[in-house]
């Protein structure tokens, strides 16, 4: 069964909910079966590559809240983080996420974009060294996720590369109502936006994985004659 989800490294939900559905897909019995396919979403597309912020301004600005009310927002993920097992950093660097995207589509090609994936995620949110506008950075990541840094380096050097793909990506959300990240589509019919408990995605997927375990029982059936 296929999961599909949307995401993007700079949106703290995303970075929570990855460790919930990773949790959740261990406790699914069939968590092995699952084909998981991390999609691309940029929160800020239009953001300069070289227009890095603080986290705290930048919701001031995006969200017209107060400096308090953007303090209270980063007290209340790093709690929810933390009950996750998840470090929290929170005034970090926020930017442009799309040399992100790039190189991780470039990691599925490969078969390394869940480790990657969890990489920049940790870098953002639990790690004083801004991700931003350092490209060598993102090499560094690469090659520890298991990518050859130089086809890495290449791929960050040419901005048409794989940059299809990720607007490809984010179109498809588009087409399926997705406002939003996190955003998940289980087994191509199941949409889930927003964060769940590791309970309710657990539940999601037993039920997902009974339907198309029925659908399937279902087609493979003989046809049945009616009496006359």
């Amino acid at each position: 069964m296929r999961v599909d989800i949307w995401s993007d490294i700079t949106c703290p939900w995303c970075y929570l909910g990855r460790a919930r559905f990773k949790k959740a897909q261990a406790a699914f019995a069939h968590g092995d079966r699952l084909e998981v396919v991390h999609r691309s979403f940029e929160l800020d597309p239009h953001r300069a590559k070289s227009d890095v912020q603080l986290v705290i301004p930048m919701l001031m600005s995006s969200h017209h809240w107060s400096e308090e009310q953007a303090k209270d927002n980063e007290r209340r993920l790093t709690r929810l983080t933390a009950a996750d097992g998840l470090g929290y950093i929170q005034n970090r660097d926020h930017g442009n996420t799309h040399d992100m995207h790039r190189l991780l589509q470039f990691a599925r090609e490969r078969g390394r974009d869940h480790e990657l994936l969890d990489l920049l995620f940790l870098a953002n949110y639990a790690d004083e060294r801004s991700l931003f506008n350092d490209d060598e950075r993102l090499v560094a990541l690469a090659e520890e996720a298991g990518l050859a840094p130089e086809d890495a380096r290449a791929v960050l050097a040419d901005p048409a590369a794989f940059a299809d793909a990720v607007r490809a990506d984010s179109r498809k959300l588009t087409r399926l109502g997705g406002m939003g990240v996190p955003f998940m589509l289980v087994s191509g019919s199941v949409p889930v936006s927003g964060v769940r408990t590791v309970t309710a995605l657990t539940g999601i997927l037993e039920e997902a994985w009974s339907a198309t375990t029925r659908a399937g029982a279902d087609a493979g059936a003989p046809a049945v004659t009616a009496q006359q």
